[in-house]
């Protein structure tokens, strides 16, 4: 995919301008203009639904046996490895992220449609004994219009999450992308013209959360939506989606927690505080935010956090091409100062910089690889979610003490536990309130394992068979048969 100067939305089978006018898709890596984008408007969504619903009551993707969808589905994910090495340059450009964690994330995307495309043909009813006389059984039936509001973090995993999901299931999708990493979105409207999906059945469009997310996700002809992002707009998304009695996936925020026993392998454990927290600056719902570490381990795991944030190359992503200790820019000026400012006001609460905390004076979007000490359990930045590459350690005494803090947020999205003890790994597995738990490993697990949160970190599951369940309806038939 080469860079334009102006990109277009994609409803119906053709790309057009927006009723919103453009937004400039800004480099966080220089802070240049690297293009602009069309915006839709409500009418613009509106158009984009109603082809999609055209798509749905003409029987198209449900008439055709699910092996010919799910392959398909399959296609597409070949499509965008075809592309992987262009639509990865467009991704780090308008991210941010490292090329080889661009390229990374393709891969990621391209597996999320070879997953349920094979599990296309798979999704079956049972058959329920009533008794003489009765044939019962169930059958599974998509909703019709997934609407799917998308991240900026890693727009082209998350998008291949759930429309991967969605078009094996036999839905039409309809998704709004980031406004501010809307450009590599392109190639899903290409792989869908390519493998045969007709017009209608894949419609994406940038726009702004506050209108063409709230016409989407309020729009009555719609009957799924899937989210990922903030708190506050999860609850925008449930309650203009509540109006119209339609279901919610919601993917929230998190404020992960990694529970460090004192017979840990910290050697090992260094990778994780390398992936866990600087994986694309931070800017991962699952990030492993906080480290609760035993008291007799603490200084040395500082030390090593210290040694593993100094450590990372940090510039613009389009410059780190090899897979390796880097790091590039948040993806916005403004997301890396409400990360800064959190961190001064840590600072102020009586938390320790141990490194990093500070904007960096390069052009772009850069902060420090930070790790902060003395970060009590009460403090803000060890309750609401950061976003950003900032690592909070805390002591903890004992294992009672260390689950209460881990369990002390409003979020449950992931949590984990590093000891060389299977019975207290066990234990903390089933008392630590979250959607899913990594042992001796950060990010352990795949496109096969479900994953969502507990509490404000959302309800409904992605990844996994479990998720495909979110995209269709159970019917049952029951039939009285004759003597």
């Amino acid at each position: 995919m080469q860079m334009k100067d102006y990109w277009q939305n994609y409803i119906d089978g053709a790309w057009v301008d927006g009723g919103a006018g453009r937004v400039d898709i800004i480099n966080p890596g220089t802070g240049e203009t690297l293009a602009q984008q069309a915006l839709a408007d409500e009418a613009d969504i509106d158009r984009a639904v109603q082809a999609a619903r055209r798509v749905h009551l003409s029987g198209v993707l449900t008439d055709m046996r699910p092996v010919e969808r799910g392959r398909m589905v399959q296609a597409m994910g070949r499509y965008l490895l075809d592309n992987r090495d262009a639509v990865a340059e467009l991704l780090t450009l308008e991210q941010g992220k490292p090329l080889w964690e661009a390229q990374k994330e393709i891969d990621g995307a391209a597996r999320y449609f070879e997953y349920y495309g094979n599990q296309a043909e798979t999704l079956e009813g049972r058959s329920i004994p009533l008794g003489a006389g009765y044939f019962d059984f169930t059958h599974y039936e998509p909703y019709g219009v997934s609407a799917q509001i998308i991240p900026w973090n890693f727009p082209l995993e998350m998008t291949s999450r759930s429309l991967s999901a969605g078009l094996a299931t036999g839905n039409a999708c309809v998704i709004k992308t980031p406004e501010l990493t809307p450009l590599s979105q392109h190639i899903f409207c290409e792989a869908a013209e390519a493998v045969g999906f007709p017009a209608g059945a894949v419609n994406i469009m940038c726009g702004w959360g506050h209108q063409a997310g709230a016409a989407l996700s309020g729009h009555p002809d719609i009957n799924q939506v899937v989210f990922t992002g903030s708190v506050k707009t999860g609850i925008a998304i449930a309650t203009a989606a509540a109006q119209n009695v339609v279901p919610c996936v919601l993917e929230l925020g998190g404020k992960s927690a990694a529970i460090v026993h004192d017979d840990a392998d910290l050697d090992a454990f260094e990778r994780d505080i390398r992936f866990g927290i600087f994986t694309n600056a931070g800017q991962v719902c699952s990030a492993m935010s906080r480290v609760l570490v035993h008291e007799s381990r603490h200084d040395e795991v500082i030390d090593r956090a210290v040694k593993i944030a100094r450590s990372l190359s940090v510039g613009p992503g389009i410059e780190r091409t090899e897979a390796g200790p880097t790091m590039g820019p948040m993806v916005s000026e403004a997301q890396r100062d409400r990360a800064a400012g959190m961190v001064a006001d840590a600072e102020g609460q009586g938390a320790t910089v141990a490194t990093g905390g500070r904007k960096m004076n390069i052009p772009g979007a850069f902060l420090e690889p930070t790790v902060l000490s003395n970060v009590t359990p009460d403090m803000t930045i060890a309750q609401e979610e950061v976003f950003g590459p900032v690592l909070s350690v805390m002591p903890f005494r004992d294992e009672a003490q260390a689950i209460e803090i881990a369990n002390g947020t409003q979020y449950g999205l992931v949590g984990g536990v590093f000891t060389r003890d299977l019975d207290r790994a066990t234990r903390a597995a089933r008392a630590l309130r979250a959607g899913q738990i990594f042992v001796n490993e950060w990010f352990a697990g795949g496109v096969e394992t479900p994953f969502g949160g507990y509490g404000r970190s959302g309800y409904g599951r992605e990844k996994g068979r479990e998720a495909l369940l979110n995209y269709v309806q159970t019917k049952n038939v029951a039939i009285r048969t004759r003597a």
